[in-house]
């Protein structure tokens, strides 16, 4: 999968345009900025958690960026980043995500 994978060309995004896709688990509804790849992408997403959800260690092996629109988002039981909060997780990076509750 390929979205906005060029980086030579410019991209605006508009929030009437935003297309909303469920996680394989249907924990996480995703707002793909870009990607190159299917689930093991390269990826930069707008993020809103569901409640009380988690998923198991994964690996990000092109790394990922996230923005946070609601949720908590836990990584590894240790740190908490809530709405509002910007993640990029680098190359090979792995982690396991316990959502807690909406704010």
């Amino acid at each position: 999968m390929f979205i906005h994978a060029d980086f030579s060309q410019p991209v605006i995004i508009k929030p009437e345009d935003y297309h909303w896709v469920k996680s394989p688990g249907g924990e996480v509804d995703r707002m793909m900025l870009d990607r190159i790849g299917d689930e093991k992408a390269r990826a930069s997403s707008l993020v809103k958690y569901a409640p009380e959800s988690a998923f198991p260690e994964h690996q990000h092996p092109l790394g990922e960026e996230v923005l946070i629109l609601s949720g908590i988002f836990t990584e590894n039981a240790e740190d908490d980043y809530p709405a509002g909060w910007y993640l990029r997780n680098p190359h090979r990076s792995t982690h396991r995500v316990p959502v807690k509750q909406v704010v």
